[in-house]
């Protein structure tokens, strides 16, 4: 197929991005030669540049059951359509629910990326996917916060992606861009310092993370990132099609079997990339953590089984979808709860705690 071509609008938001991250390059220089020479290993800047853009993989996380605004699944969706939407188009998300005029995610767009998608007819259709860049090859990708399934793409998606470090909504300064990578190595090399934690992964210094990364295509693992709030995250630009932009989808093993495995087996199959599997998040009702996401978040899980589980099964993406669905499809099922809108928070803070608590299926 050939290259995706961008708008104007895209463009400007890739310059802007480049432009700030090659200002900021000088200062990102300094600290990133300082970790370097701190970090026990003799890797030149170089290299460590080399590696992201070589071994990178741009990832997208979502939920293949969740429910769009016409009442199909995400998973039909894809099928259906053979690209990959923006919360702008979808009008669903799993992360805040503000893709509209004067919300919060058009707020911090417009700093972004220098206004360019404010401009005067710039179409919804234009605005940018959401994921995160997956350095280390975790089998969940880059933000598991955001979905039990992935779209891995293909490498060439890079050339017109924009990275921050942490989540866009927070106000990162620390952008980039594949050619301009530099502040955001600057802050991933930081967060690893002292901290200990990095991209999900607890106890990994700087030097450990320098090695992992060096150890190329061999360095795939089938340990979980687990990253909930520490990522890169990656805005992609231009239309994003299956056939020619995605190398794999990577779902959930509480899928097989089920409509929503059979569309996405069909939907890979038809545009010529691969199925795979991770191996998955399952927890014990009563393993479920009162203190990580709040005390609300036990009652609800014993709920979401007992009224949903099947004989013998925990408590596993595929059964938080069964309920978010039914809040959708039911909502006087769930009215002795309040609000709508705080039983859907509660269900992506129960898939919260399957992602860092849950065990391989």
């Amino acid at each position: 197929m050939p290259a995706t071509v961008l708008t104007e609008a895209q463009s400007a938001a890739l310059r802007h991005v480049r432009d700030v991250a090659l200002r900021d390059r000088p200062a990102a220089l300094a600290v990133i030669a300082k970790h370097l020479a701190g970090s026990g290993t003799s890797y030149r800047y170089e290299e460590v540049l080399a590696a992201v853009t070589a071994h990178g993989r741009l990832t997208l996380n979502f939920h293949p059951d969740r429910l769009l605004r016409d009442g199909r699944t995400v998973a039909e969706a894809l099928d259906e359509e053979g690209v990959y939407r923006s919360q702008f188009e979808t009008g669903i998300g799993n992360g805040g629910l503000t893709a509209f005029p004067g919300g919060d995610r058009d707020v911090w767009e417009a700093a972004l990326f220098g206004g360019a998608y404010q401009r005067p007819g710039v179409l919804p259709a234009e605005r940018p996917r959401y994921g995160g860049l997956n350095l280390l090859d975790h089998p969940d990708g880059a933000c598991p916060r955001f979905g039990s399934c992935h779209l891995r793409l293909r490498p060439e998606a890079l050339a017109r992606a924009t990275f921050c470090f942490g989540d866009s909504h927070l106000g990162p300064t620390e952008v980039g861009t594949a050619v301009v990578f530099e502040p955001v190595l600057a802050a991933l090399l930081s967060a690893t310092e002292g901290t200990g934690v990095s991209l999900g992964v607890a106890g990994m210094d700087t030097g450990t993370l320098l090695r992992a990364l060096l150890r190329r295509r061999e360095r795939a693992s089938e340990q979980a990132g687990r990253a909930l709030d520490d990522y890169i995250e990656a805005q992609v630009h231009g239309e994003l099609s299956l056939a020619r932009d995605v190398e794999a989808v990577v779902c959930d093993p509480s899928f097989r079997g089920t409509r929503e495995g059979r569309l996405l087996a069909a939907t890979a199959a038809r545009h010529g990339f691969a199925l795979r599997w991770h191996p998955g998040f399952e927890l014990a009702v009563d393993d479920v953590d009162a203190e990580f996401r709040g005390p609300d978040i036990p009652p609800l899980a014993a709920r979401v089984h007992a009224e949903f589980a099947r004989p013998g099964e925990p408590l596993h993406a595929a059964l938080v979808g069964r309920a978010a669905a039914s809040l959708v499809r039911e909502p006087r099922r769930w009215a002795d709860r309040g609000p709508a809108e705080v039983t859907h928070q509660h269900l992506k803070q129960l898939w919260h705690v399957l992602v860092r608590f849950g065990r391989p299926a």
